[in-house]
């Protein structure tokens, strides 16, 4: 007895049951004998006739069962909205991690598909705490429409939204999550009507996707970029059916399989009498299709206009428009939020590290007050730190050193300094550089560690910048850490690197110093903020340094690591979201043309 059971899941009816018998059939066949698989057939209504038809696919490795959701989905009856979405088939993945608690991890794999790869490879993919695995949805990146739809309405990236033909299922963080309480939720609250399931799906799954290969989804849709033929699985989206199109792109695939299973005359059939006018409501119901998905990005109340309206504090959702509205303007080291007014810092209001006994121990308190501060923050989950990448990158840094991070929370540099510390530097300094007026103006307990927790402040008065470089460059020969946000500005969860500025990469050539480029990755969490918003899970990654080179003035020298530092940021930012990064500037925006044609 193979001890090792391989759980995966069809649904269908008995209409469509045909097409799965295809679908099982090559899987089947393609799937290492090393392993038990259990098929399990999701269905309401399937004939005894093509019962028998599916079980006829059984072998020694695999095992099949039909399994009515009739009496589970009674059981959940009174939780379901008066709509029949739950009636149709493809919403029975949802129930999978619920219904099957015995289960890990499953796979389920829609029936318009052939499995030319060994399924066994997607099931012993490690996917860690991910909700699922699963491949790019290329409809909404090659097709505008969509992919504006995506965002606009559901709030998902066109290149972070994927298809729900092929999951791998982490049913434990399924249950832990409450992913199908949450898709009753939406489905009582808004009615998603272009992808419909897979919309909730991506929504609830937003930033816990993990991405498997595209081969293991290649969609008769656009372009690939690799043949063909390497492709694991062969998805026939939309009305792409190789039964209802002779001409259907990769329908050779399918028919390789179908010949070798009892339904190929019953399919053939199908397709000698799809008729010209099922083709022509076809080409109507595609046109439809990408109608209704610019009609739902226009709707004032779509999903996420309502939602932002009815469950988000409205000062959160006017910094996400004015965000917006300042990418696209090119106003990037521009502050989207409304800081204090600020009297400016005289050269005799600070000594920036040479201070009094008095300061000094005001120092060590509001280190302390800040600590407790932030465990706070912790405990009550206001600030989630998942994971700290690199740590070790600290320990090549044998002096001191200017460490840069992106600006998107007033509470990201403790996220740095809790880096910092792991990396059990104490024999180190740490210190940030703050704006002028959250130094001179800010009030009350925050205003108190914004002036005492080494903290460096800007000023508009030249004489206190000269004391501010000299204390730079006291502070790195003494082997301590400065950090500072080269992108001048702050925009609330943020999560592309912005533009950068010179006055870090200048001070540490000044000083001969390296720079440790720090980039902060954002998830939303399952815990809701008291904006209304998801509390964001942190990934701190901390790239290799940069040092100096040889031989270049001042000037090129911060040339040098600025650009350095967009790339490493840049290359973290692409592999960690998915995403290409591009922005919304119009092309005429000189100062961010400029800045990225320097850089590549």
């Amino acid at each position: 007895m193979k001890e090792t059971i391989v759980p995966i899941f069809y649904a269908c009816d008995d209409a469509f049951v045909k097409f799965t018998v295809i679908s099982m059939h090559s899987m089947i066949k393609n799937a290492s004998r090393e392993h038990r698989y259990v098929l399990h057939i999701l269905y309401t209504e399937i004939s005894d006739e093509m019962k028998a038809v599916v079980n006829e696919l059984a072998d020694e490795c695999f095992e099949i069962r039909f399994v009515d959701v009739t009496p589970y989905l009674r059981s959940i009856s009174d939780k379901l909205p008066l709509r029949d979405y739950y009636s149709k088939t493809t919403y029975y993945r949802l129930f999978i991690a619920e219904m099957f608690p015995e289960y890990n991890k499953a796979i389920y794999i829609d029936s318009d598909t052939v499995v030319r790869g060994d399924i066994s490879k997607v099931f012993f993919t490690e996917i860690n705490d991910a909700y699922l695995g699963a491949c790019h949805e290329l409809v909404m990146v090659q097709t505008p429409q969509y992919g504006t739809y995506v965002e606009k309405v559901v709030g998902v990236s066109r290149y972070n939204f994927f298809n729900a033909g092929l999951m791998l299922i982490n049913c434990e963080q399924f249950r832990l999550h409450f992913v199908l309480d949450k898709f009753i939720d939406y489905l009582n609250y808004y009615n998603f009507v272009v992808t419909q399931d897979e919309d909730y799906l991506n929504l609830i799954c937003k930033d816990h996707v993990y991405w498997l290969d595209q081969r293991w989804n290649t969609e008769t849709y656009g372009t690939v970029d690799y043949p063909v033929e390497q492709a694991e699985m062969i998805h026939y989206i939309m009305t792409n059916k190789p039964w209802h199109y002779k001409d259907c792109m990769y329908g050779e695939f399918f028919w390789e399989y179908a010949k070798q299973t009892a339904v190929y005359k019953d399919v053939l059939a199908v397709l000698d009498s799809y008729s010209d006018q099922d083709k022509l409501r076809d080409q109507q119901s595609c046109e439809n299709l990408l109608q209704l998905a610019v009609s739902e990005t226009l709707r004032e109340d779509n999903f996420l206009n309502r939602i932002n309206s009815d469950k988000r504090a409205k000062d959160r959702v006017e910094i996400l428009y004015k965000i917006e509205q300042f990418e696209r303007e090119g106003r990037f080291d521009e502050d989207v939020e409304n800081d204090p007014p600020g009297r400016v810092l005289m050269p005799d209001d600070i000594e920036y590290i040479r201070k009094t006994k008095a300061e000094k121990l005001k120092t060590k308190f509001a280190f302390k007050m800040a600590h407790k501060f932030v465990d706070e923050l912790i405990a009550d989950k206001k600030l989630i730190i998942k994971e700290i990448k690199g740590v070790e990158n600290f320990e090549a840094l044998k002096s001191g050193a200017i460490i840069t991070c992106n600006h998107f929370n007033a509470f990201d540099s403790f996220a740095i300094q809790l880096a910092y510390e792991a990396a059990q530097q104490p024999q180190k300094g740490f210190w940030r550089v703050i704006r002028e007026g959250n130094y001179t103006s800010f009030p009350g307990f925050y205003g108190f560690l914004m002036r005492h927790c080494n903290t460096l402040p800007l000023s508009s008065n030249v004489d206190t910048m000269k004391k501010f470089f000299n204390a730079i460059d006291e502070l790195i020969q003494n082997g301590d850490y400065v950090l500072f946000y080269p992108e001048q500005s702050m925009w609330w969860n943020y999560r592309k690197p912005k533009p950068l500025k010179r006055g870090a990469f200048l001070c540490a050539a000044r000083s001969s110093a390296p720079v440790l480029p720090c980039f902060i990755t954002m998830k939303d969490s399952d815990v809701v903020g008291e904006d209304g918003f998801y509390v964001q899970e942190y990934t701190i990654n901390i790239s290799e340094p940069i040092f100096p080179q040889q031989g270049l003035t001042h000037r090129q020298q911060a040339e040098y690591m600025m650009k350095k530092n967009y790339e490493l940021w840049k290359q973290i930012y692409e592999s960690v979201y998915h995403i290409p990064l591009s922005y919304t500037t119009q092309e005429n925006t000189e100062q961010l043309k400029g800045f990225v044609e320097g850089i590549q």
